[in-house]
Order: structure tokens, then sequence, then C-alpha cells
């Protein structure tokens, strides 16, 4: 019997805030994305700049160190040309953020199976057609 292929999965940041955060009310079920044993993660270095810089600076030990152990188990992807160019032509064709363009770029460049998110399906990132885009808040 083979393994079964792993499901290849880009967070975006706001789910790894709300899976630290106890008191959010999407805590568990972003915790349980993260807990997913048939899931591989991908990581970029815009996603560590989103998220650790401020948890370092803001003194916020446990929160910089949940951060750190998820990068350590992820796969890092590398921001190259490839990506900032495909960010600028999704950001414009949906009229996406800066930095959600440069995650989404990252999840498409890399080949990623799906793109995870605690945003609101009201955002312009679930315009996107080039991953698959989940929201955790779908599940309320």
């Amino acid at each position: 019997m083979t393994p079964e292929k792993a499901i290849v999965t880009y967070v975006d940041a706001c789910l790894l805030i709300v899976a630290f955060r106890d008191e959010h009310h999407l805590n568990e079920q972003a915790r349980n994305v993260l807990k997913d044993k048939r899931r591989s993660f991908l990581v970029s270095d815009a996603l560590w700049l989103e998220l650790l810089p401020k948890a370092v600076y803001n003194k916020r030990v446990r929160e910089a160190e949940f951060y750190e152990r998820f990068f350590a188990r992820a796969q890092r992807l590398p921001t190259i040309e490839a990506v900032i160019q495909r960010a600028c032509a999704l950001a414009a064709r949906y009229g996406l953020a800066a930095m959600d363009a440069v995650h989404i770029a990252h999840a498409v460049e890399a080949g990623a199976d799906e793109f995870i998110s605690a945003e609101s399906l009201s955002k312009p990132m679930f315009r996107v057609l080039d991953v698959p885009m989940l929201s955790i808040a779908d599940e309320e």
C-alpha cells in the first residue's frame, strides 16, 4: 500500500495569527489545519517578514516561538523574480493587496494544492482562480 500524497498547503499570515490567539473564535479551526498530518506546508520570506519581526520587536516571546516552530517544519520558498512578476499580475487581475498577491504568487509558483486563510470570503483574494482558495471563516 502506498502512502497518500500530502496536500501541499500555503497558509496565509492571518491563519497563523488566529491559530496562536487562543481567544479568537476561529482558533480551533486554524489549529486543526496546522495539525493536519495530510498536509505539508509551504512558507516564504514574505510570510516570515509579516509575522516574526513584529512579535520579536514587541517581546511577544511565546508568539514568536509559535511561528518559529511552524516555519521549522515547513518548506521554505525563495522569493524569486518570477514570484514578484506573478504577484504583480495577480494584483492587477484580481485587485489584491500587495502582501496577499505576494503570498498567493508563492503558492501558485510552487504548485501548491491549496491556499488557506482565515480571512472573510468577501476579501478580493477569494477572486483568485490560479490556486484553490480556502477559508476557515467559511466553516463558521
